[in-house]
């Protein structure tokens, strides 16, 4: 269904008003509404769970939206008919897979920062304690047929052994599980690897503000870091840079993993100069405990890779969390969604790669 107007409407109305300058313009109604009803489907996507239309009216009222109870139940009645949303009565209402793909597919400009400030929320919601080896992480879930599982987990262990992964840690869900956003559908698995946002949730924990500029495709020499060849900066995006990277074929894992040169996907963040020495500690904690993910980190001012940094700032080489199953579309292997920043996971979830092998026939 279309989220065009209000199907009640009849003709376009539109609405006079006034801007900073006193200068009129024309505002459609219809694409107020249709912002409502968006608005609608972005509050059950995010609360994943029915809520009542007293709920929903609190939320949008809060988001700065003037609205009626009124009218939000006349909103969830059309959505209810175009499919987007389920009725489950006293319950309340529910997103669909419809509404959930209109969601990701509309208005595609007002997504434009919308993964830097998902990276934001995320980085602040999740709790791991790094002393207590306790907590959620960031977790990116990607879906592969279930019948490539067997042939998948080599090549995930190959770029795991090679270090070219966030971590030593990563997890597997059958059908019908959910991973932040991913409901896993039958005949599918999912393949959890660490998100490399969850860096900076132990980092801003420890004090250390982080400051994630791009996803890139770093070119390695020798197993060693030599350049960004592609940049896709997180403020002027709707996707996340490394599924960009791997649908397009400019990866190179596999020599990569061969011969230590290759491409591989990369992030790069800033950090305040003084906190240099502590996101060291940090990194080699985050080692002990199977979270390790700095490939390289600079000094005070100095370009990084050929890549420049404010003064007063340190640049960091982050790798990328989807690394492990970007090596499967390079060998025909198709992945579903390479789902970058599903959602949160428990820590004790995650298991050791070199099970992977073992705990895949689990799942045949």
């Amino acid at each position: 269904m279309p989220l065009y107007g209000d199907a009640s409407s009849g003709n376009i109305a539109e609405k006079m008003l006034d801007n900073r300058q006193g200068c009129r313009y024309h505002v459609p109604m219809t694409e107020k509404i249709e912002k409502k009803k968006l608005a609608i489907l972005r509050i059950l996507n995010d609360e994943n769970a029915p809520l009542s239309s007293p709920r929903i009216t609190d939320s949008l009222n809060a988001l700065g939206h003037d609205i009626s109870e009124r009218t939000v139940r006349l909103y969830l009645g059309e959505l209810d008919e175009g499919g987007l949303t389920e009725n489950q009565g006293k319950r309340g209402r529910v997103i669909t897979d419809t509404g959930r793909r209109e969601l990701s597919s509309a208005r595609v400009y007002e997504k434009v920062g919308y993964l830097a400030s998902k990276i934001d929320r995320l980085t602040y919601q999740m709790n791991f304690d790094l002393a207590r080896r306790a907590g959620t992480v960031v977790l990116n879930a990607s879906l592969i047929e279930r019948e490539n599982l067997v042939r998948s987990v080599s090549l995930i262990e190959k770029v795991f052994a090679n270090r070219y992964a966030m971590g030593t840690l990563m997890a597997l869900f059958g059908e019908d599980e959910r991973i932040g956003e991913v409901l896993v559908p039958p005949g599918f698995i999912a393949v959890g690897t660490v998100c490399s946002v969850t860096i900076n949730g132990v980092l801003l924990a420890h004090g250390v503000p982080t400051q994630s500029r791009f996803g890139g495709l770093l070119e390695l020499v020798g197993g060693r870091p030599t350049r960004f060849v592609e940049l896709i900066h997180y403020e002027g995006t709707t996707l996340d840079p490394l599924e960009v990277f791997i649908r397009s074929g400019m990866t190179d894992y596999t020599g990569a993993t061969d011969t230590g040169t290759g491409r591989i996907g990369a992030s790069f963040r800033e950090v305040p100069a003084e906190s240099r020495s502590r996101v060291l500690e940090l990194a080699e904690l985050l080692e002990d405990v199977g979270l390790g993910g700095f490939m390289t980190v600079g000094w005070p001012g100095q370009p990084l890779l050929e890549i420049p940094v404010g003064e007063g700032r340190v640049g960091a080489v982050i790798i990328g969390g989807l690394n492990p199953v970007a090596i499967l579309e390079e060998q025909g292997i198709r992945v579903r969604r390479p789902g970058a920043l599903s959602g949160l996971m428990e820590y004790t979830r995650l298991f050791p790669y070199h099970e992977l092998q073992e705990r895949a026939h689990l799942f045949l």
